[in-house]
């Protein structure tokens, strides 16, 4: 397996650009790329939901995005230590009615020598919102 940088033990700066890949990532909405980052064997809690292996990974993120319609995402740092980072996070999206929502939530990191995720476990709640009260919204490129 190629090294995927940053490596832990993570400092500050790793974790927080760990952190920021995770966030460019997620705001692709590319299944495939998104799974890369994972180890083959990832261990996911997702609400009450639990996936494992990247192959399952990319089917979660498909159906979720295909529901989660113009998905927007912030990701900030919350802690870090050795292999593992704590994330909290926010984003906005909208059902297939127009409704729009915030969910917001944290999740829990851990890595493998090769800086591959092979654990994520994320809390999240959803708030509907008007479309008035966004404040994440996609930039003119798409990203």
């Amino acid at each position: 397996m190629n090294p995927r940088p940053p490596l832990p033990p993570f400092t500050e700066a790793s974790a927080r650009q760990k952190v920021q890949a995770a966030e460019d990532a997620w705001n692709s909405r590319d299944p495939e790329r998104v799974s890369l980052a994972y180890t083959e064997d990832t261990e996911w809690r997702n609400r009450s939901e639990f996936v494992t292996g990247r192959a399952q990974v990319v089917e979660f993120l498909r159906r979720k995005w295909n529901k989660e319609l113009d998905y927007r995402l912030k990701k900030e740092l919350w802690a870090f230590t050795g292999n593992r980072i704590a994330v909290r996070f926010e984003y906005e999206w909208h059902d297939d009615s127009g409704q729009w929502y915030r969910s917001y939530g944290n999740e829990n990191w851990e890595f493998d020598e090769h800086g591959y995720m092979a654990r994520r476990f994320a809390s999240i709640n959803d708030l509907p919102i008007r479309e008035s009260e966004r404040r994440l919204r996609l930039e003119r490129s798409g990203s």
